[in-house]
């Protein structure tokens, strides 16, 4: 039996907003170790495609999963931290992302179900731009061992 109750799926959290800053980007970078030039080099980045240096990929992590914080504390779902770990993770990359952009994202339960006496639940976050523009869409799916 699911101790989260299913009437939570579709439950839609605040929006949050994010301010790409370009140093910010370049740290993310650094410190997973990747170089390269579309991330780091201003000059790369203004003579590029992009006509700026882009956000590396899995810097969506900082932006996208904001709303899970707001999953996490609300009270109707009292979720035991004690018993929660993060499953899995997954990002859909649909436009880069670039020094300046205002990133807003929607973050909202989108399915609850239980293997064994643990349970699940899926939070998908859509992030777009200040243009309206989708730009990253991120799943994570939390554990909660044996229940709440």
């Amino acid at each position: 039996m699911s101790v989260i109750d299913h009437k939570f799926i579709g439950k839609e959290y605040e929006p949050d907003e994010y301010e790409i800053g370009r140093e910010k980007m370049k740290e993310y970078a650094r410190a997973v170790g990747d170089m390269n030039p579309y991330y780091h080099d201003r000059g790369f980045g203004k003579n590029s495609i992009y006509g700026d240096n882009i956000a590396p990929p899995c810097f969506a992590s900082v932006y996208n999963l904001m709303g899970c914080a707001k999953m996490f504390f609300d009270p109707e779902l009292k979720i035991n931290f004690a018993m929660l770990v993060h499953g899995e993770q997954e990002f859909e990359f649909i436009k880069p992302v670039k020094p300046g952009d205002l990133i807003t994202t929607t973050g909202r339960i989108v399915e609850i179900y239980e293997k064994g006496n643990n349970d699940f639940v899926v939070f998908e976050a859509r992030s777009k731009n200040q243009n309206g523009e989708l730009v990253t869409i991120g799943r994570a799916t939390f554990v909660i061992r044996g229940g709440n």
